[in-house]
């Protein structure tokens, strides 16, 4: 069994907890040690310690896994980044029910796909990339790291998603399109043409409504 922690112990830390618990009733590989977290919390979490913030995880001595439980980019980059321990190793974390095709899908590390996924052919998944419950990808995408989609996120086939990509609750990307990096989509958008970098884009179909840094 590998120990394994979450870091971030908010509602989806809680759910990826409930990913790693039903990951061992199918197959038993992971000791949930604990949340860190740099927002203080209850010592006892959904029957788990806190383990203390962030910074904390450099502190550890034996190896151990981490899950990185955060769902905006910008943090969850930020927050990786102040990992320095070499003791430190990140697994996907894949629920059981997760349909995958055979041909050509590969995935880098530390990526989070929930129950209810289904992943195509000819797809490359990179780093820290978040697929929450029942996404679907089409063939020959594209995903970089670091980007996360809420719950029913939509994306046909040949589309290219850049690095920190938000794609929020129930939005459909269509089919040979590009998002570019740093670039939020809102909850429900139909995206329909692609989108620069740096913008947040809404509506049917999804225009940028603002830029930022």
């Amino acid at each position: 069994m590998k120990k394994i922690a979450i870091i971030g112990a908010g509602g989806f830390g809680r759910e990826v907890k409930m990913l790693i618990d039903q990951i061992n009733e199918v197959t038993p590989g992971y000791e949930i040690i604990g949340f860190y977290d740099d927002k203080e919390h209850a010592e006892i979490i959904n029957g788990i310690p806190y383990l203390g913030q962030v910074e904390n995880v450099n502190e550890i001595n034996d190896p151990v896994c981490l899950a990185v439980a955060i769902g905006d980019p910008f943090t969850k980059k930020k927050v990786i980044g102040k990992i320095t321990n070499q003791n430190i190793e990140y697994p996907n974390l894949i629920h059981p029910s997760v349909i995958i095709g055979k041909d050509n899908v590969s995935f880098g590390k530390g990526n989070i796909i929930c129950a209810g996924v289904i992943i195509t052919v000819d797809i490359e998944i990179e780093d820290f990339v978040i697929l929450n419950l029942s996404c679907t990808l089409g063939h020959d995408t594209k995903i970089k790291s670091f980007s996360s989609f809420m719950p029913t996120v939509n994306i046909s086939g040949e589309v290219m998603i850049n690095e920190s990509v938000y794609v929020g609750t129930g939005a459909k990307i269509i089919n040979l399109l590009e998002i570019g990096e740093n670039t939020v989509v809102g909850a429900g958008a139909v995206v329909a043409k692609s989108l620069p970098a740096n913008c947040t884009a809404v509506g049917i179909p999804a225009k940028p409504i603002k830029f930022h840094e």
